[in-house]
């Protein structure tokens, strides 16, 4: 895990020590605070555009609340997990390994799944016990006279 964040760490500072010197040699002077401010502006507009039309297009489906819940809260729960991890390590509590994050994500997922079988379980169940009544009240004779029936 340490490795992982290390090399994401040089990753980083060699982009941002290349955006440097690109913005010194186009004769923008910017503070670090200034970089910030628009690298980040531009990735998080880039990133909404990207998750709005993702998000759009799942929108259309017969779960798409279901669906983006569960994209919202596995992104919610890989940024909790790493933060975990990155905690042990800062306090020496327990060890910071990449395999304890994917261990902690495989829990959630496997709770989703069971969660999904029991709601689908429980939607076919309605399904099946909705369309026995329906094909019931289908099949009854009606009392009414067809004029009646002409007019329902």
């Amino acid at each position: 895990m340490r490795e992982v964040i290390s090399t994401t760490v040089e990753i980083i500072n060699v982009i941002h020590d290349m955006l440097i010197q690109i913005f010194n040699r186009l004769n923008f002077s910017l503070t670090d605070k200034e970089l910030h401010f628009w690298i980040i502006g531009i990735i998080g507009i880039f990133t909404f555009i990207s998750v709005y039309t993702f998000f759009k297009l799942l929108s259309k489906w017969k779960f798409s609340i279901t669906t983006i819940s569960f994209i919202y809260t596995l992104t919610v729960m890989v940024v909790l997990v790493f933060a975990i991890e990155i905690q042990q390590g800062i306090t020496s509590r327990g060890h910071m390994e990449f395999d304890d994050a994917v261990a902690g994500l495989w829990g959630f997922i496997v709770f989703f799944a069971i969660y999904i079988a029991f709601a689908g379980f429980f939607l076919l169940a309605k399904h099946l016990l909705f369309s026995t009544k329906s094909t019931k009240a289908d099949h009854q004779p009606s009392t009414s006279t067809r004029s009646e029936r002409h007019f329902n």
